[in-house]
């Protein structure tokens, strides 16, 4: 299996040399579609996380650990119910961004279960969820707030929006792609690729007609 070691305390795994199980959990590299149809590209690269311990033990920011994003149920994709398990390589980006909201709301915030990342596979997974990219997260409770009202969800997604650069927070409410009983924050479709990885050999030939 191709690996690469960063400064970063997990080691990163292409995906798409994963065993095949595991690989049609992650499904790296390909493709989902949004509810608008428009194709976004999942992501190849991920961490490979050995065991629980490990990642009650991993910190990705001054207040957030890396379990808290990985806490699923029976729902999540069942090659991806034990150790290692896998996230994408840019959760920690969403964990720096949750770092700025929590230090806005100076309190403790609190992810849902299946409220970080969720594979493509997971039941809960719908077109192209940015759970799925390890760049969204469900928020149940700040401090002593619990987000299952308009004023609470409203309140804090402003204070997201003025704190996040580009962050997106559903709307209050009970129709589609809104949210009456958590607060959902997103990065969009970010696909990182740690530095030294070895990647693909450039093609030239392959510039004008890609297929």
């Amino acid at each position: 299996m191709a690996e690469t070691v960063t400064g970063f305390a997990l080691r990163v795994v292409d995906g798409r040399r994963l065993e095949k199980p595991l690989r049609d959990a992650l499904r790296p590299g390909g493709v989902l579609c949004d509810g608008e149809g428009r194709a976004r590209i999942l992501p190849r690269y991920f961490y490979e996380i050995p065991s629980w311990q490990v990642a009650r033990e991993t910190r990705l920011s001054a207040h957030f650990d890396l379990w808290e994003f990985i806490h699923t149920d029976v729902r999540e994709a069942p090659p991806l119910r034990t150790f290692p398990r896998y996230v994408p390589c840019a959760l920690p980006l969403l964990a720096a961004s949750l770092e700025l909201f929590r230090e806005s709301v100076g309190t403790y915030v609190h992810i849902a279960a299946n409220g970080g990342y969720r594979s493509p596979r997971h039941q809960l997974t719908c077109n192209a969820s940015p759970h799925a990219w390890g760049t969204a997260v469900n928020l149940y409770r700040i401090g002593d707030t619990f987000l299952d009202t308009r004023d609470a969800v409203e309140r804090y997604a402003e204070i997201a929006r003025e704190t996040i650069p580009g962050v997106w927070a559903r709307p209050f409410g009970d129709g589609p792609e809104q949210t009456a009983d958590q607060l959902h924050l997103d990065l969009g479709y970010i696909v990182a690729v740690p530095r030294d990885v070895p990647g693909d050999t450039y093609n030239p030939k392959l510039d004008d007609d890609p297929l």
